[in-house]
Parts: C-alpha cells; structure tokens; sequence
C-alpha cells in the first residue's frame, strides 16, 4: 500500500485559489465554530450564512449531522471515528476554500489535537477558529434535540460533555459567550472579525 502511494503524483493547475478569489472579489477560507451540543453552533452558523449572502460572498456550510447522513455515514461515535470525521470535513473544507468559498462548519470538534491537525492542514489565515463558548449546564439546560436527556438515560454513548470529553479550546481565533448575551450580539460579534477577513485577496 505504501510503494503505491509513491505513484500519486498531484496535478498543478492553471488555475489557482488567488485567481478564484479575485473572481468572486472577495477571499476564501474556512470558518469553524467550535462547542458543545446546544451552544448555539449550527443556529449562528446559518445566521451568518445569510448575512453573507447579502453581501454577495460565496458561501456553504458543513454540519454535523447533515455530513453524517451522506458522506460520513459510515462512522460510528467513538473517538477514533469521531477524529476520522473531522478529518474528512478538514479535507473537503480545504478543497472548497481552494475553490474560492467561505466554509463554515459546525462541529463539536472536541479535542485541541484534533482542532491543530486541522489548522495544519491550512494556509496561513484560511482556518478561522471560533469557539463557541456555553457551559454544559446551559446547553443540558436548552436540549433543544433532547440529546442530554438521552445521554443521561445510557442511550447514546460517547456524548460529549456527559460521557466524553470536551477540551475547551486553548487559542481560538475568538470566542462568543452564547450563554450570556443575545444570538444577535454574538452573530454581530462574528461579523465584525469576519468582514475584514474578506477584503484580503492573496
């Protein structure tokens, strides 16, 4: 297996990342909101898509239980398929930023290596690290899919913040509070750190 790999030889195109950027008139890069079940990821996520879109930017989103439908369905829960996941969402979401979008992902992501290996995969200042920053008692609290209740009653295994770690993130690019201020304040807060981001063409 590994003297074949010697025989994959990658494809240098015309075309590149800086060309598409200048194309749709604006940079791309991915945008990772990392937290909890419940913090508020996948709500702030299509929030700031449509904020986006006004402003005519490119944009798609990843999350996790739509990847886990169709591409990762594959994949159990437990921590070796939960980095396997990950790691498949980094690959496509560094495609995509090379093909001129702004990604934005809501997982869980819940270990520091995993979040470094991901970051690693990058070019400087194409991985964006938002934490998504809700104590577990508030987001057990919300349940909003009624997960916790189900985690608490053993039928789900490796639950995040019940039965599985979660490492708070040790250098995000920022963090918003969803546990104590507005939806509309935090994605007012996203905004404001995203919005120059955009204007830089490499």
């Amino acid at each position: 297996m590994q003297s074949e790999k010697l025989h994959i030889i990658p494809h240098n195109h015309v075309i590149d990342k800086g060309d598409r950027n200048t194309q749709k008139q604006h940079a791309s890069f991915v945008i990772w909101l990392v937290g909890l079940s419940g913090s508020g990821k996948s709500t702030l996520a299509n929030l700031l898509e449509q904020e986006l879109y006004k402003r005519n930017v490119n944009t798609y989103i990843l999350d996790g239980d739509n990847v886990r439908s169709g591409l990762n369905k594959d994949l159990t829960f437990n921590d070796t398929d939960r980095k396997e996941n990950i790691r498949r969402i980094g690959e496509v979401a560094k495609l995509m930023v090379d093909a001129g979008i702004v990604v934005i992902t809501a997982f869980i992501t819940p270990f520091e290596t995993e979040r470094n290996t991901l970051k690693s995969l990058f070019s400087e200042g194409d991985y964006y690290e938002i934490y998504i920053d809700c104590p577990v008692e508030e987001c057990e609290k919300r349940d909003v899919k009624g997960l916790y209740r189900k985690a608490r009653a053993g039928e789900i295994s490796h639950f995040t913040g019940i039965s599985s770690p979660f490492e708070i993130p040790t250098s995000p690019d920022i963090s918003i509070p969803t546990y104590k201020q507005s939806i509309e304040e935090s994605l007012d807060q996203i905004l404001q750190s995203i919005l120059p981001k955009l204007k830089t063409i490499k």
